[in-house]
């Protein structure tokens, strides 16, 4: 294929998704795909890799901070549970159309609870609880403090707790487990035997280039044979994981000054007791310890991966150098430039209490991880476990007003004033809500063709509630999810 009409950096969750979108609203579009390893979904999205699976703001208590004034804000988490629902919408499509045959190959329904300890932290989630279920995304959620509820809900958390503890818990019995590997490896199948679109795996681009014209002059080399080619394409998108900054900076453009990333590695503990695996059938999150970041909320988790039933807790991080799993320790030292070392630097500066938290994290032992695992499994033991090593993720650092760094924990998308380039940056909750940020990158990088009529029709067959809340609107609500229930085999 020569200059095809989009080029896609990275085999991820965000390329596969933003590949299907573009080949639905435009079948006659030429899109290339280049992945550096040997096969998709090897970095961030595999199982192993992602923290978060089927995120949708049901369990995850960092994105309900409580204010100063003692109320919760719930901002974020209906925005992410709003996206998140945006995402089964199109998943339940492309089942419809055959795109994806089996739903349970990737989505399995798996209850998620959120679990806290002590007055204050009860006192918090009974008001959290009581804010979120006034919204029609959340009224399913229940809350109680009853011991006999609390072990019918997650009698492996429950068995043996201190008699003295006061304890509660929200359920929400339509939380689901995602594998975003299997999903991301079943759609790039399907893309890869479309007519137009080309597939090139174990390729890394060297150099991406902006011409006069607008247009972008990419050059890529095949590891294997060590052969090079160039390409012209009017838009790229780079969804590379941690390997998407250093090919922002490769890209050189204006909207891109001042980016950084501070790299996290991942750990988690994982059961290979058989017995105790069946014995917990939930996402059970609490709340970080005091002085943690965001993304450090301890959960016990259950998972299906490869059509196997899985037990992990965690996630522990620690402090590396390498942007990906199977990059380079040089990779935080080669994002070093003009543009972005004061921000870097300022941002490490006003989070060093993160850095005293992740060499700690370095320095635990197993009988140190072992302790945290015992507060939400007092039984566990520790021949029962062993450590696994996740994915990276590559926290956003960006120059605020004053030319400072900010460190951001999230997702965000950096692309050129034309729309000729779009980059995702950050981590959680990005898979879980990856279609809603896919189709943001659309809107703003295919503006006249998002506002015509054949692309918003287009959108409204895929996402049946596509420009519509589902936040405010029970019956909505309620039509969708059992709509996307009952296509994706899951509990409603």
């Amino acid at each position: 294929m020569e200059n095809p009409d989009v080029v896609l950096i990275g085999a991820g969750i965000m390329s596969a998704t933003l590949g299907i979108l573009l080949k639905e609203l435009d079948p006659n579009c030429k899109i290339e795909i280049y992945e550096r390893l040997s096969e998709a979904a090897s970095e961030s999205s595999d199982a192993w890799n992602n923290a978060g699976t089927g995120h949708a703001a049901f369990c995850e208590l960092n994105y309900t901070p409580e204010k100063e004034d003692g109320s919760i804000d719930i901002s974020k988490a209906l925005k992410i549970s709003e996206a998140y629902e945006v995402s089964r919408q199109f998943w339940s499509y492309l089942v419809q159309k055959g795109v994806l045959k089996n739903p349970e190959d990737f989505i399995h329904s798996i209850p998620h609870i959120s679990f806290v300890w002590g007055k204050e932290n009860v006192a918090f989630l009974k008001k959290r609880h009581e804010a979120l279920v006034q919204k029609s995304l959340f009224k399913r959620m229940l809350f109680s403090s009853d011991e006999t509820v609390l072990e019918e809900w997650m009698p492996l958390v429950m068995h043996d707790r201190p008699k003295d503890e006061v304890h509660a818990a929200t359920y929400m019995p339509i939380g689901t487990d995602v594998n975003f590997g299997s999903l991301t490896r079943l759609l790039f199948e399907y893309l890869k035997n479309q007519d137009g679109i080309e597939l090139y795996f174990d390729t890394e681009v060297e150099k991406l280039k902006k011409q006069d014209d607008g247009s972008w002059r990419i050059k890529v080399r095949n590891l294997e044979t060590r052969k090079s080619r160039k390409i012209k394409t009017p838009f790229v998108f780079i969804g590379a994981g941690g390997g998407s900054l250093p090919l922002l900076e490769k890209a050189n453009i204006e909207e891109g000054d001042g980016y950084g990333g501070f790299p996290i590695s991942g750990q988690w503990l994982r059961c290979m007791n058989p017995e105790i695996i069946k014995q917990h059938k939930a996402k059970v999150y609490g709340k970080a310890s005091v002085g943690s970041p965001p993304m450090s909320v301890p959960h016990i988790d259950t998972r299906i991966i490869d059509g196997k039933q899985e037990l992990l807790f965690g996630p522990y991080a620690g402090f590396t150098t390498k942007f990906l799993k199977n990059g380079s320790y040089l990779d935080l030292i080669k994002s070093i430039q003009t543009d972005n070392i004061v921000p870097m630097l300022s941002a490490g500066i006003h989070n060093i209490p993160l850095t005293k938290y992740l060499i700690e994290q370095v320095m635990q032992s197993q009988e140190d991880r072992m302790e945290a695992l015992k507060n939400y499994f007092p039984n566990a033991k520790s021949e029962d476990w062993v450590l696994e090593t996740a994915g990276k993720r590559v926290q956003v650092i960006k120059k605020d007003k004053n030319g400072k760094g900010v460190l951001e924990f999230g997702t965000e998308v950096v692309n050129d004033d034309d729309g000729s380039l779009a980059v995702l940056l950050g981590a959680s909750p990005g898979a879980s809500t990856s279609v809603s940020i896919m189709i943001e990158v659309i809107s703003k990088c295919f503006a006249k063709k998002y506002q015509s009529a054949e692309w918003q029709n287009k959108f409204k067959e895929m996402i049946p509630a596509f420009g519509e809340s589902l936040n405010d609107n029970d019956e909505l609500c309620t039509q969708i999810r059992a709509m996307t229930s009952t296509t994706l085999k899951l509990v409603n």
